[in-house]
């Protein structure tokens, strides 16, 4: 299938085109420049010219698609408001053609869960950070005529990215005394489970998690990583002067399983071990 993926230069992105090209598609990745353009032949995708902040022309490449991808994500102060036009734009331009539109939303949707396994069916309690999240799905999942699917991945860890890099790196400190629980998945899990959504029925919520630990022990390994034994931690007061909602996203526990969507698609994460990947031979290298 000719698939169109937004974010394809970016972290999970750019594992997705790899994956794509690896199953036998051919991964198209949106690009505003001849440097993104390198960086999306080089995972394996060819590069369309497209910006999320140009609707119509981000309609006209999903029409010449067999399906979308949508795991552009932008930093911006004007992130939700963009990424809510752009997967509006492939929402219309895919009605009526029976093809999949598979969204990027993510865990923090269901916000705390407590002591509770939350599961695909879970009520939505979200984060301010990603209070829009929730009624956007909503939307795509309803669009008639098309296959709308959400895709929610933990946090996502792997191959020198993601938060839990961060905070083993010492770059984020821990928020409170860090037995929160995360939710987590390997980047080439999540990059493997986004092949398979295209084979999910319409309406699909699928759950990108792999395994559940704290944030202190992710800390714990990078420190023992550097050396050492000590990382910075922070009151949830102190980490939210220094980073603002996504201090209230870091703190929650969440504990989340993915059990319905193995089932459905038969995916099975193989990257379970945080002390493998943090302290294994090549450290976080790809294995």
């Amino acid at each position: 299938m000719r698939v169109l993926v937004t974010g394809g230069t970016g972290y999970i992105g750019g594992a997705v085109l790899r994956a794509l090209r690896a199953a036998g598609h051919e991964p198209r990745g949106v690009v505003r420049s001849e440097e993104a353009a390198r960086g999306v032949r080089a995972r394996g995708g060819v590069p369309v010219n497209g910006d999320l902040r140009d609707p119509r022309g981000l309609a006209e490449l999903a029409r010449d698609a067999d399906a979308v991808i949508h795991a552009a994500s932008t930093q911006s102060p004007d992130a939700a408001e963009a990424d809510i036009a752009a997967s509006r734009a492939i929402r219309d331009a895919l009605e009526g053609s029976g093809k999949p539109f598979v969204l990027t939303s993510g865990a923090w949707v269901l916000g705390d869960t407590g002591d509770r396994m939350a599961d695909e069916t879970w009520a939505r309690n979200p984060v301010e950070l990603v209070a829009w999240r929730g009624p956007l799905e909503e939307e795509i999942l309803a669009a008639p005529g098309m296959r709308g699917i959400v895709l929610r991945p933990g946090v996502v860890f792997g191959e020198h990215g993601g938060i839990p890099e961060s905070v083993a790196q010492g770059e984020l400190p821990v928020v409170g005394d860090g037995a929160q629980h995360w939710a987590l998945v390997h980047v080439r899990d999540l990059a493997d489970l986004y092949v398979r959504a295209l084979g999910a029925p319409a309406g699909a919520i699928l759950h990108g998690i792999a395994l559940v630990a704290t944030m202190r022990d992710v800390a714990l390994l990078g420190a023992a990583r550097r050396g050492g034994r000590s990382f910075e931690s922070a009151t949830l007061a102190q980490a939210r002067d220094r980073l603002g909602a996504f201090a209230d996203a870091l703190a929650i526990n969440q504990r989340i399983s993915s059990d319905r969507t193995q089932a459905l698609l038969g995916w099975r994460p193989s990257r379970t071990s945080l002390v493998e990947e943090f302290l294994g031979d090549g450290r976080l290298a790809a294995a």
